[in-house]
């Protein structure tokens, strides 16, 4: 009888033995990424150092192995990592950003400035190094920081970490351009992360308190030399009077509405802008109000917006749908900035 059980028991525990056969590396990755998903970095670590035992050349697999090692603030065995990769022909922007994190998490800004040096030298047109290693600046009140961040909006305009940095960079400053340009930009490439959402409160910020806070908007900005500069302010200073009761979501709809028709008309040819022909495209197709609201009405009074929501349901409806169905990028060539 016993016999007879343990031969029922054979075919499980063949089973059981064919499930123990090693997987290939990339199944395994998978596996690692499931454990990493659910912050398993141990289980993680284990599956991915037997999958560099069938692979060790692969950057991907070491790569995975150094976040998990980073992300368990076991920092010595990430740095091993990353001076096991760095130098590699096949190495990636990524590694450097990887590596850029490593080196501030262990508060070596030295060594992670050398990386982004070394990182920018092979990747020249990384708009992530740039912003990364901008903020490494930043965090030690370089304020050459701005320089890395506008050089990664010439070369990179698709990236938003750039436009995100330097409108918080310009809304500290005296300027009134560039904040609400970079910011509106970063709004629209982000528009569902809690950085696009607190960049809405800045916007609405910057229109009340540096665009329109002097009623003559060119007031000390004499010296200014920038063009693109120069021709926005006086847009926006030929509707000044529509914002004596305040500035609102409403009063700066016809502000916004009016700039757009005069931008048109004076200096759109000159200064091909991205921006700006999205603001003409939703003005066209009657979706220019309900933009306003969902950059300004949240921000200035939620309770409002809400309301005008549920009486414009067709408007916002139509925003919403179109909004989620399209990706905004800013082309190379519309780079008007100068130092």
């Amino acid at each position: 009888m016993k016999k007879n059980l343990f031969l029922l028991f054979i075919p499980v525990l063949i089973s059981q033995a064919g499930f123990s056969q090693p997987d290939d590396p990339k199944t395994l990755q998978q596996t690692a990424h499931s454990f990493m998903i659910q912050s398993d970095w141990d289980n993680a670590i284990l599956v991915l150092n037997r999958a560099l035992q069938m692979d060790k050349n692969s950057l991907d697999l070491q790569k995975d192995l150094i976040q998990c090692y980073y992300y368990k603030r076991d920092f010595d065995k990430a740095v091993d990592g990353i001076k096991n990769i760095i130098n590699r022909d096949d190495v990636d922007v990524m590694t450097f950003q990887l590596a850029g994190n490593v080196y501030k998490a262990l508060e070596d800004p030295k060594e992670c400035e050398k990386l982004y040096k070394q990182g920018l030298k092979k990747f020249p047109k990384s708009g992530p190094l740039y912003s990364e290693y901008g903020e490494l600046l930043w965090a030690s009140k370089n304020y050459d920081a701005i320089n890395l961040w506008e050089k990664g909006i010439e070369i990179d305009p698709a990236y938003g970490g750039n436009y995100y940095n330097a409108a918080l960079f310009y809304f500290y400053t005296k300027d009134k351009v560039w904040s609400l340009i970079y910011g509106e930009i970063y709004v629209n490439m982000e528009s569902r992360s809690q950085r696009g959402a607190a960049m809405k409160e800045l916007l609405f910020k910057g229109y009340k308190e540096k665009l329109f806070a002097d009623a003559n908007i060119m007031k000390g900005e004499e010296n200014n030399k920038n063009e693109f500069a120069r021709a926005f302010l006086e847009g926006m200073s030929k509707q000044s009077s529509l914002v004596t009761k305040g500035v609102t979501t409403q009063s700066l709809t016809m502000v916004r509405v009016r700039f757009i028709l005069d931008w048109y008309e004076n200096n759109a040819s000159k200064f091909p802008s991205r921006l700006f022909d999205y603001q003409q495209q939703l003005l066209r197709e009657g979706m220019f109000e309900a933009y306003n609201q969902w950059l300004f009405g949240t921000v200035e009074n939620l309770t409002s917006y809400d309301n005008w929501a549920k009486t414009h349901p067709e408007e916002y409806d139509g925003f919403t749908v179109f909004q989620k169905s399209r990706v905004f990028k800013v082309p190379p060539g519309q780079y008007y900035q100068s130092k």
